[in-house]
């Protein structure tokens, strides 16, 4: 659902988890926004994310109506007419039993990791980050909250991506933290 300020969404199974993953493709996440709070068994961050429901199906940003479109991002108006969109979003995983990692430095929490896109399956949720990096959550069911905070912005860049999507090597790097 899309309002005034943004998406708010529930991921409860996997049919939700993937319209979750497709809003959250690209988003940028600073290690030293993500918690575990063991106590309350939640997982949580923040992300910046591209407003990819924004944009036209072929990919280009949404037209400006009576105007001729922007080439750069532009503080226009409310609505950037033309412009791409990003946005900071909150995400909480709830009934978290425990939290991994591989091949993610968090000596440096000042990075920030580029999410390809969530998996679920059989209690583990993937977050799959460029460069071969994942954090896995067991839970003991998926129940993840997305909400949009705050106001979108606009930027020129729109995320590319090759044509093969994930490598393979990325999904079994994910596979295989479950198994250790």
């Amino acid at each position: 659902m899309t309002t005034k300020t943004g998406l708010k969404l529930i991921a409860r199974d996997a049919e939700d988890l993937a319209v979750v993953a497709s809003c959250l493709q690209d988003a940028l996440v600073p290690l030293n926004e993500m918690r575990y709070l063991g106590a309350e068994r939640r997982f949580i961050l923040v992300v910046n994310r591209f407003r990819w429901e924004l944009d036209n199906e072929d990919g280009s940003a949404p037209k400006a109506r009576g105007r001729k479109q922007q080439v750069d991002a532009s503080f226009e108006d409310e609505t950037y007419p033309g412009a791409h969109q990003r946005t900071h979003s909150g995400l909480c995983i709830d009934r978290v039993l425990a939290v991994r990692s591989r091949d993610i430095d968090r000596d440096r929490p000042d990075q920030f990791l580029d999410l390809l896109t969530l998996n679920y399956a059989e209690g583990k949720l993937d977050f799959i980050f460029a460069g071969g990096g994942v954090i896995q959550l067991e839970v003991e069911a998926l129940n993840l909250f997305l909400q949009d905070l705050g106001e979108s912005w606009p930027t020129q860049w729109q995320p590319q991506h090759d044509a093969g999507g994930i490598a393979s090597g990325q999904r079994a790097k994910s596979a295989e933290l479950g198994r250790k």
